[in-house]
Formats: structure tokens, sequence, C-alpha cells
């Protein structure tokens, strides 16, 4: 066999230089055009006379395409201390004549031998150690134009800082080699620095969101590290998601329950106003629940609540009948002071004809149903037209809906509960009525659990169902719970008087595109910048902005391909999904 063929079969990718070598590299007295890229390297030549920790940040953060290289080589101190000793020698001369010719005192010079001395005390005390350090910059753009404004832009960053580049003219292809990972400084151009500056440039101080512990989110755009985080870290666990349609808001939820369950995280619950989550829900053995006027599973909001362990049972009923009658005012329309007194006394009425009394022992008693209570209201004075109202509920076309005792068991790790097949009109009311029943559960035992809450801005349209809501959040950190307010209509969620409340009682934040109708509102919630509004108005899908306490980052939604074959929602993705099982 010819030994070129049996190197080919040796290697199966050929000349692995030629394969990863762009197809040609122009260059120029100081720049270079590597295939369609412009390049051109900088290396930095003066210091101010003290680095502080963070002085890299800046040029760390930018959001363009980089490379820097820093070569830190010792050198021998013996030498270090001798060269130092015949510098401060010369300049000890120097101030000298000075001296003698009455010229007036030279600040500069006197600093510069104390530095000297300083430094010298420090090697001989072996409290300190002298390198030769290059710190090499290789900037990339587009077109010319592109790459003198990057330059300029990092010029004027390092110059804030007192800190001085320029350019290795006739030497960009040395420069080049000099940036990339052989271990090669082939410009030369060293300051000697001492351990203590040299270590302001580690570790790169950036904005980071990366933990020991948590689930990952995405990737840091800023710098390519990983976002990792623990939402249960924070003072609270809550999150709200903003972003307009097909943005990624429920690929980047629907991710994230993924995460958490395979973390460990002991229960997840969706309220799926779409059906986004059957999927999600058939692969992990989940448990879903169609609530609808139609549908088999039903939940009593009569539910006598669970006690929780040191509770008092008396408080727990008055506080459940004071949350009923807030449903009852959102299935009832406007309510006057004298009918939600009525009300008040109606629903007591109703639970005490089933011996449910606060003062008794009503456990394991039988709850009662809303055609009970229609039926205390035709009998009490002023009640009649609420029961009018309450009759579509009872015995009317929404009869299915609510006027059924609860058939469903959450005995599950994922539930996932849907209203899609709901009319318009009783989705505020459904969702109401789900977020009863799921808060006195979570109430009763202490566990780590999340829920998340698709759209909504449907609980946001009526200000008892907001005030509902609003108390969820605040009260969640209590009972180990993280809620997530997920809405695409980000104006009416933030126009809410509980809209903005529900906000700063989230710790994490997660906003993705955003309409130019809305960004302005975002803008003012978040406080975002000039640089941010533009980012989240041009935004890609998955990407966006990512907030955690105080700390904030720009992220990349980025699952592995089994995650994405799990929560894909993309019709074109499902079709040919279909038409390869069916092949």
């Amino acid at each position: 066999m010819p030994q070129d063929d049996q190197q080919n079969q040796q290697t199966p990718f050929g000349d692995v230089k030629k394969i990863i070598a762009p197809a040609g590299v122009e260059v120029f007295s100081n720049y270079l055009k590597i295939g369609d890229k412009f390049a051109k390297t900088f290396f930095v030549f003066s210091y101010p006379r003290y680095l502080t920790s963070g002085w890299f940040e800046p040029l760390i953060n930018l959001p363009n395409l980089f490379d820097i290289s820093i070569f830190v080589n010792p050198v021998d101190t013996g030498t270090a201390l001798k060269n130092l000793r015949k510098k401060a020698g010369q300049l000890e001369s120097q101030r000298n004549d000075e001296a003698e010719k009455g010229l007036v005192r030279n600040p500069e010079l006197e600093t510069a031998i104390q530095d000297i001395e300083t430094l010298r005390d420090s090697l001989q005390q072996s409290e300190e150690k002298l390198f030769n350090t290059g710190v090499y910059i290789t900037i990339y753009a587009d077109t010319e134009d592109e790459l003198t404004q990057l330059e300029s832009k990092i010029t004027s960053m390092l110059e804030a800082k007192i800190v001085y580049i320029k350019p290795a003219l006739f030497e960009q292809l040395e420069g080049l080699s000099s940036i990339l990972p052989l271990d090669e400084d082939k410009v030369g151009v060293t300051t000697p620095m001492d351990t203590s500056p040299i270590s302001s440039f580690f570790p790169f101080v950036s904005e980071d969101l990366t933990s020991n512990q948590g689930i990952m989110y995405g990737i840091n755009l800023h710098n390519n590290n990983l976002v990792i985080f623990d939402r249960f870290s924070l003072e609270n666990a809550n999150q709200v998601v903003f972003a307009k349609s097909g943005s990624g808001k429920s690929y980047s939820t629907k991710l994230e329950i993924v995460r958490s369950l395979m973390a460990g995280i002991e229960m997840v619950i969706v309220i799926d106003p779409e059906n986004e989550y059957s999927r999600l829900t058939e692969t992990f053995a989940g448990s879903m629940f169609n609530i609808s006027l139609s549908s088999h599973e039903h939940i009593n909001p009569f539910d006598i609540p669970l006690i929780p362990e040191g509770e008092d049972p008396s408080d727990v009923l008055r506080s459940h009948i004071v949350t009923l009658a807030s449903l009852l005012k959102l299935m009832l329309g406007k309510v006057t002071p004298e009918e939600d007194a009525l009300l008040d006394r109606a629903i007591t009425e109703t639970y005490a004809s089933r011996e449910i009394v606060p003062g008794m022992d009503f456990a394991g008693k039988e709850a009662p149903l809303l055609g009970d209570l229609e039926t205390i209201l035709r009998n009490l004075d002023g009640g009649h037209d609420m029961a009018e109202k309450l009759y579509k509920y009872t015995k009317g076309s929404f009869s299915g809906f609510l006027n059924q005792p609860t058939n469903i068991d959450i005995n599950n790790r994922l539930i996932v509960f849907s209203i899609r097949d709901l009319e318009e009109e009783l989705r505020p009311i459904g969702m109401y009525v789900v977020l009863n029943y799921i808060w006195n559960l979570i109430r009763a035992k202490l566990a780590k659990r999340l829920l998340f809450i698709d759209e909504a801005w449907i609980m946001m349209q009526n200000e008892d169902s907001a005030t509902f809501l609003f108390g969820l959040v605040k009260r969640a950190r209590k009972y180990y719970l993280g809620i997530s307010t997920i809405t695409q209509d980000v104006e009416d969620f933030l126009r809410s008087p509980y809209g903005r409340p529900i906000v700063t009682n989230s710790s994490i934040q997660l906003l993705l595109k955003q309409a130019p109708a809305t960004i302005d509102i975002v803008a003012k919630a978040f406080d975002l910048t000039d640089n941010e509004k533009n980012f989240l108005l041009s935004a890609e899908i998955g990407t966006g902005i990512f907030f955690a306490g105080k700390r904030h980052v720009a992220i990349q939604i980025v699952p592995s391909y089994f995650e994405d074959q799990i929560i894909t929602t993309n019709p074109e993705q499902l079709l040919e999904e279909k038409d390869s099982l069916a092949s």
C-alpha cells in the first residue's frame, strides 16, 4: 500500500492542519484579513503606578469578539536584585547631579527611587517575586470600519484606567501567533512586574452567575460561562418571565422544569393555558388534568382545606372563607358592600349546614358544593339576585365546571392543569380555582416545590384574582415554594396595581425578546439601559437578559438534543418527526 494512502487511513480527516486553517491570510502593516474576517493585534506597553483588582473588567465584559493572551515569565531574584541595585544607583546619581545644579526637587525621580527600594526590600525578604509580563489583545470584525470602531472603544476604555496599548505594526502575524494557544510570545513586548500587580489580572472579574448548586439556565453571552443558579438560594424563589409571543418563554420554562426534576425537586406544578406541556408530562410520567366544562376531572372550590401542622383549624377555615368569597365575587361580577357582607354570611352558613364550623372538629366532614350556596342565598333576604347569577354555574351551561366533588389525585412529581378547552370567560375563574386548590395542598406540607403559571396576565384582569395571585407570591417563601409567573401580555401585567409588586417580590426575572410597543414600560420596570432595550428588541429566539437578585447577564437558552426533543413546540420540527416515524 502506498505510504500516502496508509497515512490517510490512519488519519480519517487527512491533514488536520489543512482542515482547521483558514482559506488564506492577507498580511497588512497594521491588521490581518483571515478569510472574511479582519483581525488586529495590540500589546500593552504602559501601566499606572498601581493596578487595582477589576481593572480588566470593562474589557472582559465587552460583548465583542476578541482574544487576550498573557505571558508571565519569572525573573531570577538574584539577577533582578542586581539590576535594581544598578538602576537605583543611576537614579541616585541623577538626583545628586540635580541637587548640585540647584534644580527644584523632582517628585517623579524621588517616587521612582522609593518604588525601587521598596521592591528591593520585598524581593530580598522573599515577599514578592519579579516577572516579565506581556499582554496581547487581538480584536476581530467583519469590516475595516468595524475594526476601527472597536479599536477606538478598547483604547478609550483602557486609557481611562491609565493603561496604554499600541498595534503591533509590521508584526501582525507574530501578534496572531502570540494569541493562539501555542505558548509562543513572538512579539516580545514585556513589562517587569512583581506579584501584587500581576495578581490583579487573575481571576478575570466578570459579571457571573455560576454557582456550585442549582440548574443551568443558559450561557452567559458576555463571557461564554454557564449560568448555573439555585433560585432557592435567594431571599425568595419566585420568578417572572416576560416575552413576546414566539420568543421562547414556554420553551425556556419547560427546559427549567426538565432540569429541576432531574436535580431532585420534590414537585413541579404547572397551569397550562395552551396544552403546551402535554408532551413533557408524558415523558416524565406526570399527571395531566383537563379543566373544562366537559372534562371528567373536577375541583370543588368548597373543599375543606388541609390543616398545616402547628396552625389553628379555625384560622385556616376563616382564611379559606375569605379566599372563597373573592372567587365568588369574580364569578358574580360587581358586588355591593351589602351583598359582600351577605355573601360572607351565606358561605359560613353553607359550611355550617355540613357541621363545618370554626371551633369544632370538622376533620372528615363532607364538603358542600356550589349548589348548596345557591340554595342558602335563595333563602336569605337580599340574596336572590346573587343566587340567580350563580344558577349558570350550578344548573346552567357552566354546571359541569364547579358544582362537582373533587376527583383528582395529585400524587405525582409533575402535575399539569390544562385550561385550554375552558371558555375564555371562564379562564380567570378556572385559574383561580386551580391555584386555590394547589395553595391549600402546598400549605399542608413543607417541601421544595415549584409552581409555574403560564399566561399569568389572565389573573391580572380582575382585582380579586390579581390580589389572590399577589398573595401567593408574597407568602410562597414561607412554604418553600417558588412561583414562576409567565406572560406575553407585559403591558396588562405591569399596568395592574399588583403587577409591579409581583415583580419586586420575584428574585429572578427573565426578559426575552420584547415588542416595540411595550419596551418602554419594561425598561422602566427593570431599569434597563438603552443598550439593553435595543438588545431585547432585536434578540433572537431564546436570547434575553437574566436577573438574579442584583446581578444580571445577557443569556442564551441552550438545550441538549434530548431536552429539545421533549420540549419543542416548533410545528415544522414536530411534522418532520411525525414523518420520520411514519416512514
